[in-house]
């Protein structure tokens, strides 16, 4: 319990510095475009990561779940493992470069039919230059496997701060929509290098990276049984997931305004500061359940799940209460009274975030147990209830019924999940 809380506190540590950096360079931003303008660029941002997160394949969990069997049994031959890690990032390097063409087919194909302008279109195409540099799940699960979890953590910091340094000069020289754009890409694409170049490090220092791109990928299936099945299920899920999560914002613009969808991006941005709080801990604990379902460890498998979603819980709870209180001073001081309307869409959303920090407790152990399919059929009823939910409420009350929709979803794939996880059987003796 000492070891997986100090990780997590290296990796909260890392991502709190880094979000109340990013969220300084958010804040400049905003300042510099105004909410039109931010509007704009948060829907070119929004858009890429959608495209992204809905056609990325996420390798980091089929490579943590069987790279740490991998480890268990073969820490003497790391030919097995070096197959799975060329394996995963050839997956990535492809679905980059899928997610880059998708991106800019939908633009070119979709943008006239929505009315959006030449100049819209333009620049959601410049942002797309981001996509094909997106290879993070293979050197996100060799930190996560190896523990490196302060280099994941500090690595963030580092490129939260370069953000804001960029930020900062594009305000002083009196930078345009057009300069921010290049500065939100900029930061982006080298965020993702400084993670790859500190994954190729770890696999130097731990002997795997020589023989990697040559090692042959003949019989991975056999040798790993499961692993199409588990990497294409638990994608899918994701997939399913990020159209509501990564699409709301785009829901907002098209259905309220761009001005509608600025605003509910500064409230999304700072929701999510509470949310990697759940992305830490899974960072630090689906490794750990992995290992200990896989040794039929049951008593530590489940002592770890409840110690950390009461955990949670009682993070969610004071994230609500602090947010009532502070949320209208601190975005009128941040990023000026014009934004002082997110304040209610924050702590609205505050709401469905801790809920879904207690599911991401839940999901890690379904996905160490094996159960995909569980964490499948969930989501897609959860994702089913937030889409029906949001298209009945933007339209009537703006941006608040995305968030309205986001605690439809968060209850339902939370419950079904736990129903899941308490009835699934013990792993066979």
């Amino acid at each position: 319990m000492l070891e997986r809380l100090q990780s997590i506190a290296h990796l909260l540590t890392g991502n709190i510095l880094s979000s109340v950096i990013g969220l300084i360079g958010f804040a400049l931003t905003a300042r510099a475009l105004g909410p039109a303008g931010y509007g704009i660029l948060a829907l070119c941002f929004s858009y890429t990561r959608a495209v992204e997160r809905i056609v990325s394949f996420q390798s980091w969990q089929p490579l943590i779940k069987y790279g740490a069997h991998s480890l268990a049994e073969n820490a003497d031959d790391a030919t097995e493992l070096r197959a799975l890690l060329k394996f995963g990032l050839l997956l990535d390097i492809s679905a980059a470069l899928v997610g880059w063409l998708v991106a800019v087919l939908l633009i070119l194909v979709v943008a006239p039919w929505l009315g959006i302008s030449g100049d819209g279109a333009d620049l959601a195409i410049l942002y797309c230059t981001v996509l094909p540099f997106q290879v993070s799940g293979m050197p996100t699960a060799v930190l996560r496997l190896y523990g490196r979890f302060m280099a994941i953590a500090y690595g963030q910091v580092a490129t939260s701060v370069l953000r804001v340094v960029l930020c900062a000069i594009g305000v002083a020289t009196g930078a345009g929509l057009f300069e921010f754009t290049l500065i939100w890409m900029s930061a982006q694409i080298i965020g993702t290098l400084i993670l790859v170049l500190f994954a190729l490090a770890e696999l130097r220092r731990q002997g795997v990276l020589s023989g990697l791109m040559s090692v042959p990928l003949r019989g991975i299936t056999k040798r790993f049984p499961g692993l199409w099945k588990f990497a294409i299920s638990a994608n899918l899920s994701l997939t399913i997931r990020s159209s509501a999560n990564e699409l709301d914002t785009l829901l907002v613009g098209y259905l309220a305004d761009p001005t509608s969808a600025g605003l509910y991006h500064i409230a999304k941005r700072i929701g999510r500061i509470a949310q990697q709080a759940g992305v830490q801990v899974q960072a630090v604990l689906y490794p750990e359940l992995a290992r200990a379902w896989a040794t039929k460890a049951l008593s530590a498998f489940h002592r770890a799940v409840a110690q950390m979603q009461g955990l949670l819980l009682g993070c969610g709870l004071l994230l609500i209460g602090g947010l009532y209180l502070l949320i209208g001073p601190l975005l009128t001081w941040a990023a000026g009274p014009d934004f002082a309307a997110a304040g209610p869409l924050v702590i609205v959303q505050s709401v469905a975030v801790t809920m879904t920090l207690c599911g991401a407790v839940i999901r890690s152990a379904l996905l160490a147990m094996g159960r995909e399919n569980e964490i499948l059929r969930s989501v897609t009823i959860a994702a089913i209830g937030f889409h029906a939910t949001a298209f009945a409420l933007i339209p009537v009350i703006g941006a608040m019924g995305a968030n309205v929709a986001h605690i439809v979803m968060a209850s339902i794939w939370l419950s079904t999940m736990m129903l899941s996880y308490r009835r699934t059987p013990a792993p066979e003796t």
